[in-house]
């Protein structure tokens, strides 16, 4: 991936940080964005010295043209768009679900996603096309099984999911599209799902274990390099075998 250009969104740390240290480790320039600079300028320490991190809401339209636009001065191009950014801040059942919470998880882990799209395909000093782009989108298990309590953050993903096959159709093809769909992944994003009983949760996992950044990142690398050239509008699960088996995240 040498001389090539990859945004990673919501990236100063967890399965975010693990994409940009997997897409660097195969030489391409790295930008990653999340809303506190600290957090952005501790990741970087952990990055090639050409990553830059740049703060700001994920879902601020101002935002993401700034972090393109310094995209376009630095590097002159962009190769790989990682939709990475979410929130899921409420924890319960639908029925005492604020709306209000729900329109703003709406607004940052789907159309925020898809104004990334937008904004990068109309930067021409980009040229994310003629590029042969990818776009990745992370997505959730919780997209395709229902889960207790986080209920409205899988509608969420599963709105993720078919936003990825339907872009992957439109954009082609120039341009592929995928995402990836991981169970628990120890983060600490994810903590309240599995602390406490990580090994009570894991035992549903046909592997046994709980996934890492780690997994995630090389999932991503995977389907943004030339392995998967011929992969487009495809969701990948990356669960242990949790869905398989018939287990709930």
């Amino acid at each position: 991936m040498s001389g090539q250009v990859a945004l990673i969104t919501g990236a100063s740390r967890g399965i975010g940080l693990a994409i940009a240290r997997s897409l660097a480790d195969q030489g391409a320039d790295v930008v990653i964005t999340a809303r506190q600079q600290e957090g952005l300028d501790e990741a970087l320490s952990s990055l090639p010295d050409s990553a830059v991190g740049v703060a700001g809401k994920a879902d601020s339209a101002e935002h993401q043209n700034e972090v393109l636009g310094i995209i376009a001065e630095r590097f002159g191009r962009l190769d790989m768009l990682i939709n990475n950014a979410g929130i899921n801040p409420v924890y319960g059942p639908l029925e005492e679900l604020s709306i209000d919470a729900g329109r703003k998880m709406f607004d940052v882990n789907v159309l925020a996603g898809l104004s990334w799209v937008q904004q990068a395909l109309a930067a021409e000093a980009l040229d994310l096309r003629g590029h042969r782009g990818r776009v990745v989108f992370l997505s959730s298990v919780t997209s395709e099984i229902p889960s207790a309590n986080i209920g409205f953050y899988g509608i969420t993903k599963a709105a993720v999911s078919h936003l990825t096959r339907t872009l992957a159709v439109e954009l082609g093809p120039e341009i592929r599209v995928n995402a990836v769909s991981p169970a628990v992944v120890k983060t600490d994003f994810a903590r309240a799902l599995y602390e406490g009983r990580e090994e009570q949760v894991a035992a549903d996992y046909p592997l046994r274990r709980l996934g890492t950044p780690e997994d995630v990142g090389r999932a991503v690398a995977f389907l943004v390099g030339d392995g998967a050239d011929w992969i487009t509008g495809h969701v990948l699960t990356t669960d242990g075998g949790l869905v398989t088996a018939g287990g709930t995240a």
